[in-house]
């Protein structure tokens, strides 16, 4: 079954982005066995603005945030909390299962940030909180969710057949979570592309609460809204990441048009969307980015984040499906749509 009320986007052309550059991420400090860190960033999975200049990279299969200066490109790790010392996940390894995939993330408020886990899988029910994100010396907690997860999961209207939170951004007084809709049919249940809000204050209140040991209970989820992107060369675009618009408007989003047989595996990307919804309107419509060259991105575009300093600008990061190869901040000129 699907939502019979999805909501379907429609296309703005004057929404679109095209990359005008692309930089590989590389750790200043370089690899460093002791603390299990690679030489670059991985599998980028959410973009963050934190002000003054830095972006935080947060990574589904390594535990590391990467805070990125963009003016010098130098990029800073900022470790995870781990036991055993191992902070790096894949195939490889055979570790793969262990890992927090991190996929969603917001400054929820000055110098916080808030990173959460995707639930695709009970190993992945966690929200990392780094205070301190823009200074040497971040203070990281790495909290079970698992009232929340249990929740989302529950709200089968969010989660469809396979929860798989991508996105996340703050809306006014209240966060707006994106559950994508790459799962595979489970049950006669369909995989969705949702939206769900919960309040800002009930939310900082319950990771307070996991913080301090405290007996938890989960923000009210409200305000769900089933969504229809199109497709792309019969692929469905689907949720990758979300970002807040100035001016408290809604939010902005990626999507990908991944052929993935399910919410933990990946597939070829063939075109990538980004656009703007009022899940409040019930509103939503997209456009292509492009390459340099002015062809569909083929990139698996996963993070996303404006340029307070710039309206025509925002960045990108894509993950490369290779835990060899480093991670890209791209940079997109926004068409005019965006500047309206």
């Amino acid at each position: 079954m699907m939502p019979r009320d999805r909501v379907r986007a429609r296309v703005e052309p004057s929404l679109g982005a095209r990359v005008t550059a692309r930089t590989p991420l590389f750790y200043t400090r370089g690899a460093d066995r002791s603390v299990d860190r690679p030489a670059h960033v991985r599998a980028g999975s959410a973009l963050v603005d934190l002000g003054s200049g830095r972006l935080a990279v947060v990574q589904d299969d390594a535990s590391f945030v990467a805070v990125v200066d963009v003016a010098s490109g130098l990029v800073r790790d900022v470790p995870l909390p781990s036991e055993d010392g191992v902070r790096l996940f894949d195939d490889t390894r055979g570790n793969k299962k262990r890992k927090l995939d991190l996929e969603a993330a917001i400054a929820l408020d000055d110098d916080l940030l808030v990173a959460f886990g995707s639930g695709s899988t009970s190993a992945r029910e966690h929200v990392v909180v780094v205070r301190k994100a823009r200074e040497l010396a971040p203070v990281v907690e790495v909290l079970h969710a698992r009232e929340l997860y249990a929740a989302m999961r529950a709200a089968r209207e969010l989660s469809g057949s396979e929860l798989n939170i991508e996105g996340v951004a703050v809306s006014g007084d209240d966060v707006v979570l994106f559950n994508r809709g790459n799962g595979a049919k489970l049950g006669g249940v369909e995989p969705v592309d949702a939206t769900a809000r919960v309040s800002r204050a009930s939310l900082a209140a319950y990771l307070r609460a996991l913080a301090a040991g405290a007996e938890a209970s989960a923000p009210l989820l409200r305000d769900i809204v089933a969504w229809d992107l199109g497709e792309v060369a019969g692929t469905r675009l689907t949720f990758t990441d979300a970002a807040a618009l100035a001016g408290g408007g809604g939010c902005a989003f990626l999507a990908c048009a991944e052929a993935c047989p399910d919410a933990t595996r990946d597939g070829p990307v063939v075109g990538v969307a980004i656009g703007r919804l009022d899940d409040g309107a019930r509103r939503a419509e997209l456009a292509m980015v492009r390459d340099e060259r002015g062809e569909p991105l083929l990139d698996k575009a996963e993070g996303l984040a404006f340029d307070a300093r710039a309206a025509s600008r925002a960045f990108v990061v894509v993950d490369k499906d290779d835990p060899a190869i480093p991670s890209e901040l791209l940079e997109l000129a926004l068409d005019e749509g965006w500047l309206r």
